[in-house]
């Protein structure tokens, strides 16, 4: 059915979108469906805090599931603050100029029932763009793939669902402007990446769309990189005018889950967060709490632990952390981890009393000193895997001055922070330094490899 865009979907008689997909994509058994899901969310690895939008794949359960549980597990944190999900995915069934929504009340699934948030429809019903079409729906599983997820991590919640057609990102951006709220309201943009590339061609397609999309150059993106091109670019232009942060959460392929390495699909999902730097007051903040923590170590032997109720919200949020003393511009403590295992306000508390009184290379700090120590913290992003075949590829994908860098091999694990840079400006010998002190031999190419950034405060 179709009805003309103008008309306001204002009460509206019941009626209720059901599954099109199920035990097809996934299992129709609500009991089966669940603890699939369950599964995939549980052995889910990623850490990240949870975001403002996200980047999924649609593709059956036993291909792209684990990638999408991947995002969906960042939603955990939050699942009882996120009232709202905007959902968008591409056409693949019809084909559609601009935008469209539906006319049904209420989304379906072997899980139950989704209402459908009216009074976003009726916000976006008059734009240009926007059409009633109930029939771009039909059989359309880039969206319904995504509900039991969002069924599953989340409480009660309404959804705006779009099918996204041939269209300008302008015109995706101006929708999601239109309807992007504050924490209560999820962006969910559906997207598989590469489609029926031999295994290795669609690697490096797809790591090269990831980079593209974390970078935001949204113009790069075209339907052979992604078949939701169209609404992660309207996505991708509003992140950077919101200064949002990206993530790549999972870059894999059909041949990396459960198909063959012949003709594979790629899939990714992506974390896109309200940007982490703290303002000059909050930095001051959790400067304080470090030296503080320092102090009552002294008479306490052990970290203050702060009361996060005291602090803002961002304080409260887990993230990977180190914290760098020095004394006469000489290393005198350095301690921190890697995952987000703490908030930033404990991390920050228990990383500079380790620093100052259990880092095993330098013995306790003692009074007088501290009353000359500088102190530095690294709040590092999510880190992301790199793949390479030889060690100059490696330092070919280093960027001096921004990457922090772990490396790999057997038992042997090191990093470096982004801060090295300093004093190791070339990648090579960045490297070369990084393997002596994992305990690697000089010609040993590390197994694996890890980025990430940080945001450094103090010193």
């Amino acid at each position: 059915m179709t009805i003309n865009s103008q008309i306001r979907l204002t009460e509206l008689k019941k009626q209720v979108k059901t599954p099109d997909v199920a035990g097809y994509f996934y299992p129709s058994d609500a009991i089966e469906l669940q603890q699939m899901v369950s599964d995939m969310l549980t052995n889910s690895s990623v850490k990240t805090p949870p975001p403002k939008a996200l980047v999924a794949p649609h593709a059956g359960y036993i291909y792209s599931g684990p990638i999408a549980a991947n995002a969906y597990a960042s939603l955990i944190p939050v699942k009882s603050v996120i009232k709202r999900v905007v959902l968008l995915g591409p056409a693949h069934r019809v084909h559609l100029q601009g935008m469209a929504i539906s006319s049904a009340t209420h989304f379906s699934t072997p899980l139950g029932e989704i209402k459908i948030d009216n009074e976003l429809n009726n916000r976006i019903s008059s734009f240009h763009q926007i059409s009633v079409l109930d029939k771009a729906f039909t059989q359309e599983h880039s969206l319904e793939v995504h509900l039991p997820f969002l069924q599953s991590v989340l409480d009660d919640f309404t959804l705006l669902p779009i099918v996204v057609g041939d269209t300008h990102e302008n015109q995706v951006a101006e929708v999601l402007e239109a309807v992007w709220g504050g924490d209560e309201t999820l962006i969910v943009v559906s997207s598989d990446l590469s489609h029926y590339q031999d295994y290795q061609t669609a690697k490096k397609i797809d790591l090269d769309t990831a980079e593209a999309i974390q970078s935001m150059q949204y113009k790069k993106l075209g339907p052979h990189q992604a078949c939701g091109c169209r609404p992660v670019s309207g996505l991708l232009k509003i992140a950077k005018k919101r200064n949002l942060d990206i993530s790549i959460l999972d870059v894999r392929n059909s041949g990396d889950t459960a198909g063959s390495h012949d003709k594979v699909v790629g899939y990714g999902a992506f974390s896109f967060c309200e940007s982490s730097k703290l303002n000059e007051a909050q930095q001051k903040l959790l400067l304080d709490i470090a030296y503080s923590s320092i102090e009552y170590g002294f008479i306490n032997t052990e970290p203050l632990i702060p009361h996060l109720n005291k602090y803002p919200q961002v304080f409260t949020e887990p993230r990977g952390l180190f914290v760098t003393l020095t004394l006469n511009d000489d290393l005198r403590g350095c301690i921190g981890n890697l995952e987000a295992v703490n908030s930033l306000a404990i991390a920050a508390a228990k990383n500079a009393y380790n620093a100052a009184f259990c880092d095993p290379r330098f013995s306790k700090l003692s009074k007088t000193e501290f009353n000359d120590i500088k102190l530095g913290i690294s709040v590092l992003s999510p880190k992301k895997e790199i793949y390479f075949d030889t060690e100059s590829g490696l330092v070919a994908q280093l960027r001096p001055d921004i990457d922090g860098l772990i490396i790999s091999s057997g038992s042997h694990t090191a990093t470096f922070l982004p801060i090295v840079w300093d004093k190791i400006p070339s990648a090579e010998v960045f490297l070369n330094q990084l393997k002596l002190k994992a305990g690697m031999k000089p010609d040993e190419i590390p197994e694996r490899a890890w980025i990430y950034q940080s945001d450094n405060y103090g010193k």
